[in-house]
């Protein structure tokens, strides 16, 4: 059984917001899908003296499709992204990572947010975030701040927001007109399964030249994590299949998997390279 909590049913923002802000000496957690805290909270891993109800809240909804930049709302579920093809056309690695994301229930229920904010180094949507240069607006009662996603993991379930504080945006630029964006999941059976490993990729070209890399990984250290070291040795060339090997080689040194159920700490660190290699060699590929 739960642990009992008080529940608050916020209608609209600012009242959600200051929900989370009275909450001295207090455990108070926001809920919106509930896919990952409600489990968590059986597991006693999670124990909320309060938790604000997200559901009510329409401004956190809904997508924004501006000339230079795509903006959706934090309670936008993952059955939205896979409904809104401009999502499909501009983010398609965001889709391939919808597609294979838990069952059709949790799809409906699960948010873009709530997969950012629980923290899991098997986050399937922050990967292809990661490689879009994503931003998040994180609003609390008293301010607002911006800042990268790839700024908000600080550790294993760690990251920059406060109790407080709600991400009510995500954002990212237009990709430019000659890039490809993809993801690959690696799990145990094709639908409703954790990764094993997780690579997304995001590589733009122009005289032949790779002008932008992003490389992403997920399910292979305590956070999801871009490959930085892997992107520099792409950018301003043009990728050979030797480059395209070392850059893999550096994205899988990178790493810091473990052993758990789902498979080996060897085996996570061989697929990262190998998805990497894939990835961005065929991405290379569409751009020649």
């Amino acid at each position: 059984m739960y642990a009992p909590f008080e529940l608050d049913i916020p209608t609209d923002l600012p009242g959600a917001l200051a929900a989370l802000a009275n909450g001295a000496g207090e455990t108070v957690l926001p809920i919106a899908g509930g896919t990952n805290l409600i489990v968590d909270i059986r597991a006693r891993r999670e124990r909320p003296d309060r938790m604000v109800g997200l559901g009510e809240v329409d401004e956190l909804k809904g997508m924004e499709f501006g000339p230079e930049r795509i903006a959706i709302g934090g309670r936008t579920t993952v059955s939205d992204l896979l409904r809104a093809p401009e999502i499909a056309r501009e983010a398609p690695a965001l889709i391939d990572a919808a597609r294979l994301f838990g069952g059709l229930m949790v799809r409906n229920t699960g948010t873009v947010a709530g997969n950012i904010a629980s923290g899991s180094p098997a986050a399937d949507l922050v990967p292809p975030l990661l490689t879009l240069d994503a931003e998040l607006t994180l609003a609390s009662a008293n301010a607002t701040r911006t800042m990268a996603l790839d700024d908000y993991y600080l550790g294993y379930k760690e990251d920059a927001r406060t109790p407080d504080e709600l991400i009510t945006r995500i954002a990212w630029p237009r990709l430019p007109a000659n890039a490809v964006n993809s993801f690959y999941k690696l799990a145990r059976r094709k639908g409703d399964a954790i990764t094993v490993t997780g690579v997304a990729v995001t590589l733009a070209a122009a005289d032949g030249r790779c002008t932008r890399a992003r490389i992403a990984l997920c399910s292979v250290a305590p956070v999801v994590f871009r490959a930085r070291q892997a992107e520099a040795l792409l950018e301003g060339r043009a990728l050979t299949p030797a480059l395209i090997d070392e850059a893999a080689a550096e994205a899988a040194a990178a790493a810091r998997p473990i052993d758990d159920i789902r498979a080996s700490a060897d085996y996570r660190r061989h697929t990262a390279l190998a998805l990497t290699r894939r990835l961005v060699g065929q991405a290379w590929d569409r751009l020649a």
